[in-house]
């Protein structure tokens, strides 16, 4: 029986020790290096695209760098997910890498306390985090013609404690018993191929989500549900009756997107607890991320999450996240 990837040497070829090691200066080298990779770490101007730039480092040690040509000054986060960043380079690369070494997700309250920050840092950080994963999503289409495309769909969110008492118990599956909050996560799976996944009020919404990002001439793979009846007309299906089986011996099966789901499920029962209204599917293409990574190695991994929130922009969502109530 071979051996599972993640017990593999392979999969560690990072160490949270080797982090915590940096210097101050090595983690702002490793971030610059990620950021302007084209000129092998050296600075460029983030207002005016100026490669010419020196360094004009602040009295209390901070790292700034100075235009050439318009005369202002940056750092390397500036204009980007970690732009006006309060804690030193290496606790932001420290908890990349404690992030992405948590196969099914970090909860906010664990990440402030690795970091001894405040439960808001951590909660803002990672949902950042989640937004730079989320640039890799943005416009993905999957299929294509001899392709294979498995859609499915699964509740999250609106979860009703029930009552004590049988007799004053509801069936939450009947619309009028339940609380409005419960969303359906809809994935589209290729398979050996990426993952897309989105949140609407039901399956049957995202119809018009699955033909958009769906190629035409693909196979779709889905269960018995009728929501997936209209994609008939576009697509050649083929369809598995789960109350039956799961598989079957002519390669019919949903198994991929069910994986997918079963990694969102464990990160919301043993990580997060609640997963639910309009962060739902930042946990989604969280999920999606990992899905599609679980066969790379660690430090790749932090690589590449450290190098999206370097060419993203700050975040609209999360920037002055908990100011926003005083500000108002």
């Amino acid at each position: 029986m071979s051996q599972h990837f993640l017990l593999s040497a392979k999969a560690r070829t990072l160490s949270l020790g080797t982090v915590l090691r940096m210097s101050d200066a090595e983690a702002e080298a490793s971030f610059a290096a990620l950021r302007w990779a084209a000129t092998d770490g050296k600075p460029v101007c983030p207002h005016c695209e100026c490669p010419t730039c020196y360094e004009a480092r602040r009295p209390n040690g901070a790292s700034r760098f100075r235009c050439k040509a318009c005369r202002k000054d940056f750092s390397v986060t500036s204009g980007t997910l970690f732009a006006s960043h309060q804690m030193p380079l290496r606790n932001y690369l420290a908890a990349i890498a404690i992030f992405m070494n948590e196969v099914k997700g970090k909860s906010a309250l664990a990440m402030s306390r690795d970091l001894d920050v405040q439960y808001k840092t951590s909660f803002v950080l990672l949902h950042k985090l989640r937004e730079a994963m989320a640039s890799e999503l943005k416009g993905r289409t999957v299929g294509g013609v001899g392709r294979t495309v498995e859609v499915d769909g699964a509740y999250f969110g609106g979860y009703v404690k029930p009552a004590n008492h049988r007799e004053n118990r509801r069936d939450r599956r009947l619309v009028k018993n339940q609380n409005g909050k419960r969303q359906a996560v809809v994935v589209a799976r290729e398979r050996d191929g990426k993952t897309l996944p989105a949140v609407f009020k039901s399956e049957s919404a995202a119809l018009g989500f699955i033909i958009g990002r769906v190629a035409k001439g693909t196979e779709i793979q889905a269960d018995e549900a009728s929501s997936w009846n209209d994609l008939q007309a576009r697509y050649s299906m083929q369809r598995i009756d789960h109350q039956s089986l799961y598989s079957t011996g002519a390669g019919v099966y949903t198994n991929g997107a069910e994986e997918f789901f079963s990694r969102m499920r464990r990160a919301e029962i043993g990580h997060h607890h609640h997963i639910a209204g309009a962060y739902l599917v930042r946990y989604a293409q969280e999920a999606a991320w990992r899905e599609d990574a679980r066969r790379v190695d660690n430090g790749t991994q932090v690589r590449h999450v450290a190098g999206l929130a370097m060419a993203n922009r700050p975040s609209v969502d999360f920037c002055g996240y908990w100011q926003r109530a005083s500000r108002s």
